[in-house]
């Protein structure tokens, strides 16, 4: 237990730069305001992650050409993915799809949040990311494994 609280009060801040060079070069692909949108989305992951006990550290690399975020040394939660959407003003927080996170969301925000099927919120340039919201769906992503086991007896 201890090991947990240690590594997340070393993860308190998000890491100023990227430790793989090619998660670097994902974000430095897009135009300057989406780049800023989804460094803003990345800190706000890393933020999240520091502030819930047991998530732990969270390991950043590629899926499927996408910043990505796992949380490999508890295995509280499930991958959360950040990228634009095409060539237009929009970019999105991407979920695994065979979870029922953004179910679970919908019914939760079932205003303010603009969802892509069952895999994804969507975020546009021309709006305020919705902070208080996307926090809390984070959160319930970093700990989705963890509501699921079964308590110890």
């Amino acid at each position: 237990m201890t090991a947990i609280r240690d590594a997340n009060r070393t993860a308190k801040r998000p890491p100023q730069g990227f430790s793989d060079p090619a998660v670097k070069a994902a974000f430095d692909q897009h135009p300057p305001a989406i780049k800023a949108r989804l460094l803003a989305l990345r800190q706000l992951i890393f933020e999240t992650a520091a502030g819930i006990e047991g998530v732990g550290p969270l390991d950043e690399t590629l899926k499927w050409n996408q910043p990505s975020y796992l949380t490999t040394a508890t295995g509280s939660g499930s991958t959360i993915r950040i990228d634009r959407i095409k060539d237009t003003n929009r970019y999105a927080i991407y979920f695994n799809c065979n979870t029922n996170l953004v179910e679970t969301f919908r019914s939760l925000y079932p205003e303010g949040l603009n969802y892509g099927g069952n895999r994804s919120i969507i975020l546009s340039l021309d709006d305020a990311p919705p902070e208080v919201a996307l926090r809390h769906c984070v959160g319930l992503a970093l700990t989705y494994h963890r509501s699921k086991r079964k308590p110890r007896s």
